[in-house]
C-alpha cells in the first residue's frame, strides 16, 4: 500500500521502517505509536530524500528530545568548525540539529548535513531567502519566498520552520500592544519587515497550501514559527503571543487534513509562573500537537549562563507537556557559540529533557537513576562514568584531586557516609579518624 507521509502511514495503518525503530527506542507499541501519529500527537520528522537519518519521534508521550542551532554568520564563517560542533553534538545524543547559516554557501553546508548526518534536520528557509537572491529584502517576491521552502525540501531537510503565524492582521494587533523588546523572532522580524515595506500579506499564510503540497511531496514536518514569542519576561503571554498560538492551531488542523506533520513552536522568554498555564494553552488550541520551546528562559539577567535559565524553564515545561527543547548555549544574547558552549548547552538541555522524563513517567528515565544510586552506594566509580550524562567530566573532576583511599573523594575522605553506612550496616568497626 503507497503513502505520501508518515502521518498518512499511520492512518492507513501502515508500519514504515522508522515507525519500527522509534518504536524500539521508545518501548512502546508499534500501534499504539501508529494511533499518536494518525491523531498527530506524535511526528517522525523523516524527508525521503534524508537516507542517512535515524529517526526520532516527537511527541509528549515519548522522551523528551532536544535540538541544536548551529550555522554560520558573517561574522563567523567557518563550515569546518560548524560540522566539528554538528559531530560533537550527535556524539553526546542530540536528536536534531538546526541550520541556521545566514552566510555563505548554505546549500553547501545544508547538503552536507543531509548527506553525513544521522540526526534530524531542520532548517528556516526564510533566512536563506536572504542569502540566496542577494538583493534587498523588500525585493523578494512571494513566489521566491516559497521556490525557498521547495529547495529545503529537495535537499533532504525533515523539517522547516515556517513563520506563517503572523499576517496582516496579527501585525496590526502587535503594532496597537506595545512590547518591550518587541519581536526577537530572526525569521518573525524578516517577514514583518518585509510586510511593512511592501503590503502584501505574508506569503507563508497567504499560500500556505501550496507549501502543504510540498511538504506532502517530500514528507517534511512543518514546525510553525512563534514569530511573536516573547523575548523578555515582561512580554510573556501578550496579547501578540496568544493572537499568533490561535493562528497556528488553524494552520495545524489544515495540514492535518493533508496529512503532513506538525509541531509549533513556543517561548522564548517567560517567568516560572506562567509555564505551565502556557503548555496548556498549546495542548488545547493545537489538538496536542507536539511543542516545540526556546528554553524557556526563566529570568532576563543571565547572560553568559542562560543554558542555566532555559534549563530550569525547559524542564517545567516538558514536564507539562512540550516534547522538544531547543538548546541553549552560554553565549546566548552574546556571540555565535563556540565547540565549548555547545557542548555546555547540549548537557544543560540534556539534563532538563530527562529531569522532566522522570516526571513524566516516561519508560526507562527512573531507572538510569537509580542504576547512578546503586553504583554510588557500592561506590563504583567507573559505573558511574559509565551512566552520567557527560562522563568524562566527570571523571577529569575525580581525577584532578585523587583521594587518599580509592573508595572514597577527597571532599569527604574518611567521613564518608556511603562508605561507613555500608561498613557499620556489613557489621564492621568505624573509627574514621585512625583508619
Amino acid at each position: 500500500m503507497n503513502y505520501t507521509t508518515q502521518m498518512d502511514a499511520a492512518r492507513k495503518g501502515i508500519i514504515t521502517p522508522e515507525m519500527e525503530i522509534v518504536a524500539a527506542k521508545e518501548q512502546m507499541d508499534v500501534d499504539r505509536l501508529m494511533e499518536l501519529m494518525a491523531e498527530g500527537r506524535v511526528i517522525i520528522p523523516a524527508n525521503k530524500r534524508h537516507s542517512c537519518l535515524d529517526p526520532n519521534g516527537i511527541g509528549s508521550m515519548l522522551k523528551t528530545k532536544i535540538n541544536v542551532n548551529l550555522g554560520t554568520s558573517r561574522d563567523c564563517s567557518d563550515l569546518e568548525k560548524e560540522l566539528e560542533k554538528v559531530n560533537d553534538a550527535v556524539k553526546m545524543g542530540a536528536e536534531a540539529i538546526m541550520d541556521l547559516s545566514s552566510f555563505g554557501d548554505t546549500r553547501k553546508f545544508r547538503n552536507m548535513l543531509t548527506s553525513q548526518c544521522p540526526a534530524v534536520i531542520g532548517t528556516v528557509p526564510i533566512y536563506d531567502a536572504v542569502v540566496y537572491y542577494h538583493k534587498a529584502l523588500k525585493e523578494i517576491t512571494t513566489d521566491e519566498w516559497l521556490d525557498i521552502v521547495k529547495m529545503h525540501a529537495q535537499d533532504g531537510v525533515d523539517f522547516m520552520t515556517i513563520h506563517c503565524g503572523i499576517n496582516k492582521s496579527t501585525a496590526e494587533r502587535f503594532k496597537k500592544n506595545k512590547r518591550l523588546t518587541n519581536i526577537v523572532s530572526r525569521g518573525g522580524s524578516i517577514i514583518f519587515a518585509w510586510m511593512e515595506m511592501t503590503g502584501k500579506e505574508n506569503p507563508f499564510y497567504e499560500r500556505f497550501d501550496e507549501i502543504l503540497e510540498i511538504c506532502q511531496e517530500y514528507d517534511v514536518t512543518l514546525s510553525l514559527g512563534d514569530a511573536c514569542r516573547p523575548g523578555s519576561i515582561a512580554d510573556a503571554s501578550d496579547i501578540s503571543q496568544i493572537e499568533e498560538l490561535v493562528t497556528l492551531g488553524e494552520l495545524t488542523k489544515r495540514a492535518w487534513e493533508k496529512n503532513v506533520q506538525v509541531m509549533i513552536e513556543g517561548p522564548g522568554h517567560m517567568p516560572l509562573d506562567q509555564i505551565e498555564a502556557n503548555m496548556r494553552i498549546q495542548k488545547t488550541l493545537c489538538k496536542g500537537a507536539p511543542f516545540y520551546v526556546l528554553g524557556p528562559l526563566v529570568t532576563d539577567v543571565a547572560p553568559g549562563y542562560d543554558h542555566i535559565t532555559a534549563a530550569i524553564g525547559g524542564a517545567l515545561a516538558a514536564a507539562h507537556g512540550a516534547a522538544f527543547l531547543c538548546y541553549v548555549t552560554p553565549a546566548e544574547h552574546l556571540r555565535l557559540p563556540d565547540v565549548d558552549d555547545v557542548r555546555e548547552g547540549i548537557i544543560a538541555s540534556k539534563i532538563a529533557a530527562h529531569a522532566a522524563d522522570i516526571a513524566k513517567g516516561v519508560p526507562g528515565a527512573a531507572e538510569w537513576d537509580r542504576a547512578m544510586s546503586t553504583a554510588r552506594k557500592n561506590l563504583d566509580w567507573e559505573s558511574m562514568f559509565d551512566l552520567a550524562l557527560d562522563g568524562e567530566k566527570a571523571r577529569r573532576y575525580r581525577a584532578s584531586a585523587k583521594p587518599e583511599k580509592e573508595d572514597t573523594c577527597s571532599m569527604c575522605g574518611n567521613f564518608c557516609a556511603v562508605k561507613n553506612m555500608n561498613r557499620i550496616l556489613d557489621g564492621e568497626i568505624v573509627s574514621i579518624y585512625d583508619e
